[in-house]
């Protein structure tokens, strides 16, 4: 089709100041270009850095914002200049909307780590407009950040692994740890931390789940898969556990010890922080020191990578374990999701709501 010219608006659910209480907002999308794919949503999930981001916990955000960056859509209408998709086709949009395309991260299929990268919302896209999210009727988006959702994958299942799944997917196979044998642990079994558990066991690892309680023992052994439960603040069974892990993601998204868990890890392990923490984490440096280990982070993954991840989920049969809402719970949602009171991930049927009640 030809190039999209017409300036579209849309209504989506957005937080006006940083209590982040979200309501409907009518706004006009950006324009679009031939390289554009204009997307009506149909789900989409809710990650913890929503939170963080509408209720301005990091100092940076901006409103009216309409959050949602787990995106799944049906294709309207395509640019020009479209070869990836075609209208009808079920895809994804995730964190990012923009890169500059000419460093060297963006140069190697890193572009999550370049410096000029457009957020899918709370950011402004190269023609001065505001993006906005997937909480939302409509969005457009450029080609090189939309993914083509499988084949017989289902819509909310997809949600989760545009963030969710990438961000364990990508760091094990950037440090090698994509192969089978391996001892990992899970630090957190949230959102992401419950995707650690399927995908690294698809990668055939021994999988512990390591929580400061004996809470979520029963789902994360029988219902999520893992093999062994950790305590963390059970003295005896850390010490039984020292120098066993090959490596360890770490999902906690507030202020913790990073001391413990590196005990647990052998020679040359690593400690692989995800969660975003507003604050500094301490350790001694003989903990890394005398076992050469590592203390490194991740941040959600490549395009390629989610392309990767999304046909290793659908080969593998991994699902992610969600509770499907509709807009107008969005609120009640992120106010049980600050409690931690969801198994794993919500995910918010945009499609079959009325965004303008």
């Amino acid at each position: 089709m030809g190039s999209l010219e017409v300036e579209r608006t849309t209504t989506g659910w957005a937080a006006r100041d940083s209590s982040g209480i979200l309501s409907p907002y009518t706004y006009t999308l950006r324009n679009t270009g031939p390289e554009d794919v204009y997307v009506k949503v149909l789900s989409c999930g809710i990650c913890h850095s929503d939170l963080h981001q509408v209720k301005n916990d990091l100092g940076m955000s901006n409103y009216p914002m309409v959050p949602g960056h787990e995106v799944v859509g049906e294709v309207l209408e395509v640019g020009s200049d479209v070869t990836k998709f075609r209208v009808g086709d079920v895809v994804g949009v995730g964190l990012l909307v923009g890169c500059c395309r000419s460093c060297n991260p963006c140069k190697t299929d890193n572009e999550q780590y370049c410096n000029k990268k457009i957020w899918s919302y709370n950011d402004t896209y190269s023609d001065g407009k505001p993006t906005q999210g997937g909480f939302a009727g409509e969005l457009v988006a450029d080609q090189k950040f939309v993914v083509k959702i499988p084949d017989g994958m289902a819509w909310e299942q997809a949600a989760p692994l545009l963030c969710a799944g990438v961000t364990v997917y990508s760091p094990l196979k950037h440090f090698g740890l994509n192969v089978s044998g391996l001892r990992g642990g899970i630090l957190g079994l949230g959102g992401v931390g419950h995707m650690g558990v399927k995908i690294a066991k698809a990668m055939g690892h021994h999988v512990t789940v390591i929580s400061s309680s004996d809470r979520k023992k029963e789902e994360a052994l029988e219902h999520v898969g893992a093999d062994e439960f950790l305590v963390s603040s059970d003295a005896t069974k850390m010490q039984e556990a020292a120098d066993s892990l090959d490596y360890i993601i770490d999902t906690v998204p507030v202020v913790h010890p990073l001391e413990p868990y590196l005990s647990l890890l052998r020679l040359d392990g690593k400690l692989i922080l995800m969660g975003v923490i507003g604050a500094p984490l301490q350790f001694v440096s003989p903990m890394v020191m005398l076992g050469r280990k590592s203390i490194t982070g991740s941040f959600v993954g490549s395009m390629k990578e989610t392309e990767e991840m999304l046909e290793f989920c659908k080969d593998k049969g991994l699902t992610s374990m969600i509770e499907v809402v509709k807009m107008d719970y969005v609120n009640t949602a992120f106010e049980r999701l600050e409690k931690n009171d969801v198994r794993y991930r919500f995910v918010v049927d945009v499609a079959g709501s009325n965004l303008n009640p």
